[in-house]
């Protein structure tokens, strides 16, 4: 048999086709917007103004059955000129003939059409439209000198790895190579969940050197805590919550210098790193005072594998590439 036909055939068995899908907790899992169902269209950001002149952005979640949280922020959306020390307007949602309807805190509304509009407090109007918001980081090309690990080709670079549908990488590997300081690019796409809430919803873990988890999560529109999406778990929440909503591809950009130790084995520096989520700094040149449960690695001495967690949601991955640095 040719080797080019028996590569073919080789990679086809790698791949693993999915259908529908259910999360460790039973519920449903969407990996395609299509069949998402109508709630997901609902579901998403928008932009727009209070009265003539207050800019102002909302978040509006999907809790299944026609029903939703929205959260709306003064001055624009989370990394979007929203400031983190102002109050959030919290409201509910539910779909009466095809029109969603939101009230609370003074404010009250309606969805149609991509169009989220009402009156907040004094009477005052407001007027949202849907928007996309897209990583400036998303596709960005390994540098020179780079290891690639994943492109979409091969899994060869992982332990366990799993090609999955539309070549995407699976949850629950690490990487072969093992390293210490460097620049990491790393994208990732969260399930659609509605009906899941908290942390069996689109749960998994970026582990820096197998020990320091960066949590994955679909936390979209939730506080940001440190078991949140952008979460260093058990150790730092995240400066502000920059997730976007599930099924949308996010980034990871990651500065990662390893901890140091004297020649008695005393550790003189923590492990340090600075983050980017989706292009806004969260965590920046953050110490990690310890290591996190749940990776293969406790020892901050030696270099450690990158570890992509299996917590029971199709997680998925693309475009990872590792910069090495002394």
């Amino acid at each position: 048999m040719p080797h080019a036909v028996t590569r073919s055939i080789m990679f086809a068995l790698l791949v693993i086709p999915m259908s529908t899908l259910h999360a460790a907790d039973g519920k449903p899992a969407y990996i395609d917007a299509e069949k998402a169902g109508p709630d997901f269209q609902i579901q998403g950001e928008y932009e727009g103004k209070i009265g003539k002149d207050t800019k102002a952005g909302a978040q509006v979640i999907a809790l299944g059955g026609g029903k939703f949280d929205a959260v709306i922020y003064g001055n624009g959306l989370p990394g979007g000129g929203w400031d983190p020390k102002q109050p959030k307007v919290m409201l509910k949602g539910e779909t009466k003939n095809d029109i969603v309807e939101f009230t609370g805190q003074s404010f009250s509304g309606a969805i149609k059409d991509g169009i989220f509009a009402g009156v907040a407090e004094d009477g005052v109007k407001f007027d949202f439209r849907k928007v996309h918001r897209r990583s400036p980081t998303m596709g960005q090309k390994p540098p020179a000198g780079a290891i690639v690990l994943y492109d979409g080709s091969s899994a060869d670079a992982w332990d366990n790895g799993k090609i999955m549908e539309d070549k995407l990488l699976g949850i629950g590997t690490r990487t072969k190579q093992k390293f210490n300081n460097y620049t990491l690019h790393l994208e990732f796409r969260t399930p659609y969940m509605p009906e899941s809430r908290g942390q069996g919803r689109g749960n998994s873990g970026m582990y820096l050197n197998d020990q320091y988890e960066c949590q994955i999560l679909d936390s979209f529109g939730l506080k940001g805590e440190n078991n949140e999406c952008g979460g260093f778990y058990k150790i730092r929440k995240p400066n502000v919550n920059m997730c976007l909503p599930p099924l949308s591809w996010q980034t990871y950009d990651v500065e990662f210098q390893a901890a140091k130790f004297n020649a008695e084995g005393k550790k003189t520096q923590p492990a340090t790193v600075t983050v980017r989520h989706n292009g806004v700094v969260i965590h920046d040149k953050v110490k990690l005072p310890h290591t996190t449960p749940g990776g293969g690695q406790n020892d901050e001495t030696k270099p450690g594998s990158l570890f992509l967690q299996d917590h029971g949601n199709p997680v998925r991955f693309r475009n990872i590439w590792i910069l090495e640095k002394p």
